[in-house]
């Protein structure tokens, strides 16, 4: 087996988690979330609130997914939140106008409005990527360029305004929808999620990409096709954001410019490193990723019911990455002693 190969071996993760036990501390974090928040205000074990909590944390899901593999490849995104709301006004927006000239047709409005949302996903993906494996721009400076110009163009399609005319079948028969009590959204998340640890552990493009990250100079001279698996990266964040500016399109009724935004940037990059993805690359599991996804819902909606002022509340989110990623630095360094 050559060098590359061996070190794009899933590799435990190095974040929060690893200081207390491999992938034991957010399991242990998020059980006292859940039961301190039970015993402070009955509110929060209400079905209401626990089904927000899980339609809400699928959103994030999908998206933390998409950045994480991005992020264990060595790179950054931070289009995501834009590609968000884009995907979810082309989305409305192509529906609408679908709508009109082949009206009743809800087959043909709702495939070509997913269509449209998922393409401009696939668009934004491969610009990031062809900017960062062949150009070799920063992919910190591209996915901030490219997150300026889609939010710009978002706001051109709908001057701010909400888009509706969205079938009603897709809307209530598919965004609000329940399945076995449970939103639609948690289990395409799970689809999602699923999807992409088998990539990560079984496929030899989950391989690559973590011997990308972990030492590129090897993987290129190993013959990994270093270019090609970057772009892939990026294509695949775009298009998983697109799909949860989809998903929250039709749960809304509406496609909104104002989705997504820099919150689910920097949420989904949170929800990586808190989930042990390591930012110099090559670190990382997506099963962890969700999960601390899931504990950063459920923290936003106890700082809600715990009514803490909106303005504070992103101080606690800044206050854990750094924590995060200063515990994996540490981390690094005592492994480097060794």
């Amino acid at each position: 087996m050559n060098t590359a190969l061996a070190a794009a071996r899933p590799q435990p993760s190095i974040g929060l988690q690893s200081i207390v036990g491999r992938i034991g501390f957010l399991p242990a974090l998020l059980v006292a979330l859940v039961a301190g928040m039970s015993a402070i205000d009955p509110q929060f074990y209400g079905i209401i609130n626990i089904l927000n909590i899980l339609r809400n944390a699928s959103f994030l899901a999908i998206v933390a997914c998409g950045q994480a593999l991005v992020i264990i490849a060595g790179g950054f995104d931070l289009s995501v939140g834009a590609v968000v709301a884009l995907a979810s006004v082309v989305t409305a927006k192509t529906m609408a106008i679908t709508a009109a000239a082949f009206p009743g047709n809800n087959a043909l409005i709702i495939a070509s409005g997913v269509a449209a949302g998922l393409g401009c996903g696939l668009v934004v993906g491969l610009v990031n990527g062809f900017c960062v494996a062949k150009l070799k721009v920063s992919g910190f400076v591209v996915t901030l360029g490219t997150m300026s110009a889609t939010a710009g163009v978002g706001l051109m399609i709908t001057s701010g305004i909400p888009v509706y005319g969205m079938p009603d079948v897709f809307v209530k028969g598919f965004g609000r929808a329940q399945v076995f009590g449970l939103p639609t959204a948690v289990y395409i998340a799970l689809a999602v999620i699923a999807v992409m640890v088998f990539v990560q552990r079984r496929t030899l493009f989950g391989r690559y990409v973590y011997a990308i990250g972990g030492n590129v100079d090897a993987a290129v001279v190993s013959g990994v096709s270093v270019q090609r698996h970057i772009v892939g990266t990026y294509v695949v964040s775009s298009v998983l954001a697109a799909l949860a500016g989809i998903l929250l399109t039709a749960q809304v009724g509406s496609g909104q410019a104002s989705f997504g935004g820099d919150r689910m940037m920097l949420q989904s990059i949170a929800a990586a490193v808190i989930g042990g993805v390591s930012l110099r690359g090559g670190v990382g599991r997506i099963e962890i990723v969700a999960i601390s996804a899931l504990f950063l819902t459920i923290l936003g909606n106890a700082l809600n019911l715990l009514h803490i002022d909106s303005r504070l509340q992103p101080v606690f989110l800044g206050i854990i990455m750094v924590a995060a990623v200063a515990l994996d630095e540490l981390s690094r360094r005592r492994k480097s002693r060794v």
